[in-house]
């Protein structure tokens, strides 16, 4: 059974960072592509970051310049370093693998104040 646990969100102002960490398992980690989704209130999950198990990144319109995906294969981990939040970014942040199994963790609230 795949299981994702997110960490590392919070409160932050405008302008800040926050790191957001994923632990998967049940899964050939190293050979996923994995990605970062969000989803604000009243609006669909979105798909912010991927990163290929080469390490190949891809980016939203919105968080590109700004986040920045990466990936620990040892540790089965996936990361999310966001810079220069804005309230937009205001969401619920899972990792799920792209694209999505259908075992979601319990994501992380980032809330990025004015």
């Amino acid at each position: 059974q795949v299981q994702l646990v997110e960490s590392g969100g919070g409160l932050v102002q405008a302008g800040g960072s926050l790191r957001l960490s994923c632990a998967a398992s049940g899964i050939i980690f190293s050979i996923k592509v994995m990605g970062w989704y969000r989803q604000a209130p009243g609006k669909k999950r979105e798909l912010v970051a991927s990163i290929s198990s080469g390490g190949i990144t891809n980016y939203a319109d919105s968080v590109k310049g700004r986040f920045t995906i990466s990936r620990d294969n040892v540790k089965n981990t996936v990361y999310l370093q966001m810079n220069s939040l804005k309230p937009d970014d205001t969401a619920v942040y899972y990792c799920n693998t792209v694209p999505f199994n259908r075992d979601w963790g319990q994501g992380t609230q980032v809330t990025v104040s004015s």
